[in-house]
């Protein structure tokens, strides 16, 4: 019998949230204001609605856009430090709502419960990140080549930061964003994903108590939701200096003619085609870990998920027994029951869209090696739940090539050392996460020198998911440049400037350059 959806808690998780039948679209700390029409938000879980907002309209768009505006004078007047303090509040608010937010994640979106939970907790971390960073948003002295000058670089809030994120991720690509970018004096304004909008009301509730108990402007935080419409509003608007935006490569590509048609800047977070190399020297039991993990997590709609398995000739037919005996072990189902691994796909367009990719590789030559399909009958009732599959393909296959937002492993053959590896890996259009699977030191070095992964993200000896926020996250190529979270990513939300500050009674020029006036 399948456990019944109500025995996980999701009524009363919704309460807790504030997430009642109807919720406004259109939001700032304390008020909402919207007039569009509804969007209703169904589960991939079991296909039921779970609740409806309004839809932003043009007009609500620019009260919010106002509000922001307005908030942006005050909120950059307060010191990092205490803007840290705001993020360091929210981040308590984050571990008091970490079951409820988590179980929504899990039902809106379709993810696993742990990975849900795992979500909520990355928005706790890169808040305990940013209290820390907001003692450090330093800049730089350098000495003057004209004496009696000094010279200095400091760092400016930008003013509006536009978040627009997908699905896959539904609160914690937010946090990423908005952590820093408070901390750093902005005011954000989101548009989530149209397929996950009550996670987004459920974020502005939690930030909202927050705004409201330290009695700030409500503009600090603004949540608009709506279709592409919306982000095109956002995009083309010179009053947001950084649009963020995480999602396709076809809707960054979109994403940055238009705000580079305005001279304004943009953090792209875009599609990933990851692949694990796996030498002669690998550890088996390890890499199958990784390489499960990595392409069946979150049913393969992680930007991260991996995508190609290329396995040293040596060892191929070791390590593809290997993983397809692993797939036959996978528990599919309700993903808020944790005996299960995979749980359902978005909506039936991703459920059409995995289908025409396995059609696609055995019509460009492939091979089929773990059967696919869609699930029906008790418990799969939402028509999203699919097989992960597995299929023998060569690198150069068109479908290969693109990135499939569904568990769909390609397993691809090497021969000769670990460069020939290298090259089928970098041969694709983007360049997210990477990963090598050996004990050989020499291959991994090789693998992350200046000629080997092209990757923003590159692993030896763990998978292509699961980044860590210490560091930065993002890539290059197809998948748009960006740098999110840790290290210094900061620095996107803000505005450099470098001082010169003469401290005599003189004014020599620089380069040595006279100009002597009688």
């Amino acid at each position: 019998m399948t456990t019944k959806i109500s025995e996980f808690g999701i009524a009363e998780a919704l309460q807790k949230l504030g997430i009642n039948k109807i919720n406004e679209g259109t939001s700032t700390g304390l008020h909402n204001f919207s007039s569009g029409e509804i969007l209703e938000s169904y589960s991939p879980v079991d296909g039921k609605l779970i609740g409806s907002v309004k839809m932003s309209t043009a007009e609500d768009y620019e009260k919010t856009i106002q509000v922001a505006t307005a908030a942006f004078k005050t909120f950059r007047l307060m010191p990092a430090p205490q803007r840290g303090e705001i993020v360091r509040q929210f981040g308590e608010k984050l571990r008091q709502n970490k079951e409820a937010l988590g179980k929504l994640v899990s039902y809106e979106m379709g993810k696993s419960l742990q990975e849900g939970y795992g979500e909520v907790q990355e928005m706790i971390d890169i808040c305990d990140f940013a209290v820390g960073l907001s003692r450090q948003l330093h800049g730089l002295t350098m000495h003057s080549e004209r004496p009696g000058h000094r010279m200095y670089e400091q760092y400016h809030p930008m003013g509006v930061v536009g978040i627009i994120s997908a699905f896959n991720f539904p609160v914690a690509v937010w946090a990423w964003n908005t952590a820093l970018a408070w901390i750093c004096g902005d005011v954000c304004v989101w548009k989530p994903s149209e397929k996950t909008p009550l996670c987004g009301i459920a974020c502005q509730n939690i930030i909202a108590e927050v705004i409201e108990e330290n009695n700030l402007p409500e503009g600090i935080s603004c949540l608009i939701n709506g279709d592409y419409k919306l982000g095109e509003l956002m995009t083309s608007d010179a009053r947001i200096p950084l649009i963020s935006a995480t999602g396709s490569t076809r809707m960054g590509k979109i994403v940055a003619q238009a705000v580079a048609a305005r001279l304004g800047k943009s953090l792209l977070e875009l599609g990933g085609n990851n692949a694990i190399i796996v030498t002669p020297d690998a550890d088996i039991n390890m890499t199958i870990i990784g390489a499960v993990f990595g392409a069946v997590g979150t049913a393969g709609q992680r930007c991260t998920s991996t995508r190609r398995l290329i396995i040293h000739e040596s060892i191929f037919e070791k390590v593809k027994d290997a993983i397809v005996s692993a797939y036959k072990q996978l528990k599919i189902g309700n993903p808020l029951d944790e005996n299960n691994h995979v749980g359902p796909l978005i909506d039936k367009e991703a459920v059409i869209m995995y289908a025409a990719a396995l059609d696609k590789v055995v019509a460009q030559g492939g091979t089929i090696l773990v059967e696919g399909g869609v699930l029906s009958g008790e418990g799969y009732e939402s028509g999203c739940y699919v097989k992960p599959a597995i299929a023998l393909a060569q690198n150069s296959f068109e479908i290969v090539q693109h990135e499939t937002f569904a568990p769909v492993l390609y397993l691809i053959k090497y021969s000769g050392d670990v460069d020939n590896a290298l090259e089928y890996q970098n041969g694709v259009g983007q360049g997210l996460s990477s990963a090598i699977m050996t004990n050989n030191l020499r291959e991994a070095e090789r693998f992350l020198s200046v000629v080997g992964s092209d990757c923003g993200i590159a692993n030896v000896n763990i998978g292509t998911s699961g980044a860590e926020i210490g560091g930065a996250f993002g890539g290059e190529k197809d998948t748009g440049g960006g740098r999110e979270s840790g290290s210094d990513a900061w620095k996107i939300y803000m505005r450099r400037q470098t001082n010169t500050i003469n401290y005599t009674t003189s004014l020599p020029l620089a380069q040595g350059i006279k100009f002597d006036l009688q």
